[in-house]
């Protein structure tokens, strides 16, 4: 049994044996990379040192069983494990070939001792700093002490909940041991083939410091920092270096100050910063993927230490050439930032309409998440001029304003926009929606009665969908997918007609009352006038989830039922209960209206209410908790008054101030806004009505396919696309079902990275917070619903886990429909993504609270029970008990 390898006999296939570090420092030193020689003690070392210790087992299948926030259980196991490994006997055969390797490799050398565990340094998980490491190791003592720390160090406590979050059974990951001569180096450093930043894939980023590289990974010192693009060095700041790490003559090593002299020289010099630059472009080239580098330079030779994939980076969406695209989030937009699995981006890529000509597509995807090709509109120059030269709120056209602002921007793009394809790709798909709708939009602004507008724009949907559904039945298998593809593409937006109509008629509509008012009364415009909106489905969502607590209420078996409800049984568990029967009739009501919604319903892949009631109930509970009996509905025709006193106080106004005339447009404006604003919400409401249809279908199908055989189990369908299912269904597909399992690592590793909004096709991300306006207990967002409060952070990462106090303000990665229920217990809004006119926004302004938007990392840097300032009005979020951690 091959107890070592030397570097030079493992290559990238040997992770099984060597773990990640090890087959990577093989693969270097097999690629002919400089890297000082070892040798590894492989798993099998491991496995032999563990064998047939069932105590061992029994502790680590304990571990299996626990959470990540069980925290203190966590550490008693580990300690417990840590100590077990630790006293152990290392078997002769194996005590034997590591003492062989090392005289073999140079027993007066002294060694670095690294984990490298079959878990660490892959492309979806990097590991990095989960296991010990021990550095200038000298002697057979030191040596096997240090070998067995490491492996008793698969256990530390970082290192269990590691791999708990990402999914990997502690009793499947193994160690093997890195020993690596210890080189003496004058400076080392860290090195990122594409900057770890920006983002930019062109860009080598490097951090050097005196002595050891493990001051600069610990933290411990400041680096200097070269920035190296296309063979120049683009930026180079030189640090002030107190310290560094270095070897001590009998083992071990020691911070110690530098001399004061050296302090403030560069640590490298620029020729040396480009050779590296040029030898790290080489490696990213022999892997294929971007390069994470641990190196040293000792009298003159670069040594490579350590490569790894690096794991931050949000992918480029796939292209055919080398063009300088611009991509921009759709689920910026969407309020829906989450991993979407390939039939939901199939089917939102079929809805979307698309042109593909030369290669171009107006849709693209990566990471999961969907982007628009905004290129060729950033192309023309009167929409560039039109950027540069206006102050936007709004953050994500400040961060197009910072595309067209820069160096790059300018340099790469072509001379001339293109118009052919400007019309291709955004005016015939947009037309393709507006063409029909704009009669209809004129008509509601000037002719038409506003208080029928709600009933036009649901005009023969309920009939539509029902015949959809009864032609579904006609057909089976391949033949119904082909359907919901042909009625996603083409029928779905017929549909819509009516109701992007009066969306546009509210938006078209406020914008005038706005001119007008500032122009007759030089005042903005009242925010009561958005309260308690007529035709609001959204609205109206919390509304009946009100009316569901108010079911629940008088019966307090039904309400102790639902805080330990489950899903599997919940209809047949409440007709067991006194009141029962009463709030399961509200709830078949509800949920023939509003079951086919849920969290990120753009997704199709997502589980709707009407299959999982209990993702209702903390909102259930929240509002019992926060609202007296029927309080929403008071609270409704509350807003409904303010709304009607703040439009005819301004009537008033421009009737007195100005003229009668004048008083009679403004009144007819606000009267169309009323009967329309509300109406924005159809649209969506009318997709996620049809998706559920679609979803019900495709369900049927994974049952079908999962009884042939080729499907595992039913949620295996959501990794397909809808071409795919087709070929699947009519004739099977070994090949595609076999990329089933590598698209659920994808989306391990996909799920954690937080897209950007705007990015370029080099990788590069355009931010649009000004650092300026920031301070150490600040946080910059857009403003869109005014107002200022003060109150306690709530943060709420899923909607299953929001169960808010009243006065809580909402701190959320994002809001859609879904979250509606929330909103009539939060003091104020806190998104990560958003605009003026998605869903938080509005919602947040018909109830009256102050909202923030695009407020980057508010999730993770705002914390529970933490006091804040949210302006509404000037975009700020203001931290008032404690300033803002690492984490922004």
């Amino acid at each position: 049994m091959d107890y070592i390898l030397d570097f030079h006999d493992i290559d990238r296939t040997s992770l099984s044996m060597v773990g990640g570090k090890g087959a990577n420092l093989g693969e270097l030193s097999q690629a002919g990379f400089l890297v000082p020689p070892g040798f590894c003690v492989t798993t099998a070392g491991y496995k032999r040192l563990i064998q047939g210790k069932e105590e061992l087992y029994d502790m680590v299948r304990q571990l299996d069983q626990l959470s990540t926030d069980q925290f203190e259980e966590i550490q008693r196991l580990g300690q417990s494990i840590r100590d077990y490994i630790l006293n152990l006997e290392v078997p002769e055969p194996l005590y034997s070939a590591i003492m062989i390797s090392w005289e073999n490799t140079g027993k007066e050398h002294t060694y670095a001792i690294r984990s490298s565990a079959t878990a660490e340094d892959l492309p979806h998980a990097s590991f990095a700093g989960q296991q010990d490491s021990f550095l200038n190791v000298k002697g057979e003592e030191q040596l096997v002490e240090s070998i067995q720390k490491c492996w008793a160090s698969l256990f530390t406590d970082r290192a269990i909940v590691y791999r708990a979050q990402n999914g990997f059974d502690h009793r499947s990951v193994f160690l093997s041991i890195v020993v690596q001569r210890m080189i003496r180096p004058e400076v080392s450093g860290i090195m990122f083939t594409a900057d770890p930043v920006s983002g930019h894939r062109h860009t080598v980023s490097i951090d050097v410091g005196f002595g050891l590289g493990e001051a600069l990974v610990s933290g411990e010192v400041t680096a200097d920092l070269y920035k190296v693009r296309d063979g120049q060095i683009t930026d180079k700041k030189i640090a002030k270096k107190e310290k560094g790490i270095f070897p001590l003559p009998g083992g071990g090593t020691e911070m110690k100050p530098l001399p004061v002299e050296q302090q403030d020289q560069p640590a490298l010099n620029d020729a040396r910063a480009l050779e590296l630059a040029n030898l790290g472009k080489q490696i990213e080239e022999h892997y294929g993927t971007e390069q994470d580098i641990e190196w040293s330079l000792e009298e003159g030779q670069l040594y490579i230490l350590q490569s790894r994939p690096i794991t931050s980076l949000f992918p480029i969406p796939a292209s055919d050439d080398n063009k300088y695209r611009i991509y921009f989030s759709l689920g910026h937009k969407q309020m829906m930032t989450d991993y979407m699995k390939p039939l939901g981006l199939s089917l939102f890529q079929t809805l979307i309409p698309s042109v593909k000509e030369g290669g171009e597509n107006l849709l693209t995807n990566a990471g999961g998440r969907l982007f628009v090709n905004y290129s060729y509109l950033l192309y023309m120059k009167s929409v560039q001029k039109q950027l540069k030269q206006k102050t936007y709120i709004d953050l994500d056209l400040r961060a197009l304003q910072n595309v067209v602002l820069s160096e790059e921007f300018e340099k790469r793009i072509p001379k001339r926009g293109n118009k052919k394809k400007v019309v291709q790709l955004y005016i015939k798909p947009i037309w393709r929606i507006m063409g029909k709708a704009i009669p209809r939009t004129i008509a509601s602004i000037y002719f038409e009665n506003p208080t029928l507008a709600l009933q036009r724009a649901y005009a023969n949907f309920h009939e539509d969908i029902h015949r959809f559904q009864q032609k579904m039945k006609q057909y089976d298998h391949a033949e119904r997918i082909r359907l919901i593809k042909e009625h996603a593409r083409h029928d779905l937006f017929q549909s819509l007609t009516n109701p992007v109509a009066y969306t546009f008629v509210g938006m078209i509509t406020f914008s005038r009352i706005q001119r007008c008012v500032k122009k007759w009364l030089g005042e903005d415009v009242n925010p009561a006038i958005h309260q308690s909106q007529p035709g609001n489905i959204t609205s109206e969502i919390g509304m009946k989830i009100g009316d569901l607590a108010e079911a629940a209420r008088p019966y307090p078996e039904v309400v102790e039922y639902l805080h330990k409800a489950n899903d599997e049984t919940f209809v047949q568990d409440l007709k067991s209960v006194e009141g029962g029967e009463v709030f399961l009739t509200s709830l078949h009501s509800f949920m023939a209206n509003f079951g086919m919604r849920a969290s990120g319903e753009i997704d199709i892949t997502r589980v709707r209410w009407h299959e999982a009631p209990t993702m209702l109930v903390p909102s259930i509970l929240s509002h019992m908790r926060n609202n007296a009996p029927n309080e929403h509905h008071e609270k409704f025709a509350h807003g409904e008054q303010e709304a009607r006193e703040t439009i005819q106080a301004l009537l008033e106004r421009v009737k007195t101030r100005r003229s009668p005339r004048k008083a009679k447009k403004l009144s007819r404006l606000l009267t169309v806004y009323r009967h329309t604003v509300g109406i924005r919400e159809l649209p969506k409401y009318v997709i996620v009505c049809y998706f559920d249809v679609y979803r019900r279908v495709i369900l049927e199908e994974a049952k079908y396919l999962v009884q042939r055989g080729d499907l595992y189990q039913e949620t295996d369908i959501y990794y397909l696309t809808l071409d795919e299912l087709i070929v699947l269904l009519e004739k099977g597909s070994e090949e595609t079902v076999s990329s089933i399992p590598d698209r659920k690592n994808h989306e391990k590793r996909y799920r954690t990275l937080m897209p950007p909004s705007v990015m370029s096709s080099d990788g590069e991300i355009f931010s649009a917070v000004n650092q300026d306006q920031e301070s150490a207990n600040v946080l910059v967002g857009t403003p869109v619903s005014a107002g200022v409060v003060e109150g306690t952070v709530k943060v709420v990462r899923s909607l299953e886990e929001g169960e808010l106090n009243k006065g809580d303000i909402l701190v959320a990665p994002y809001t859609d429909p879904g979250w509606t229920p929330l909103f009539s217990s939060a003091k104020a809004l806190i998104t990560e993504v958003g605009g003026t006119m998605t869903h938080g926004s509005v919602v947040a302004r018909e109830n009256g609270i102050p909202a923030v938007v695009s407020v980057e990392n508010a999730t993770k840097i705002l914390k529970d029970d933490q006091m804040i300032r949210v302006d509404g009005t000037g975009g700020f979020v203001e931290i008032l008990d404690d300033e803002i951690d690492n984490a922004k």
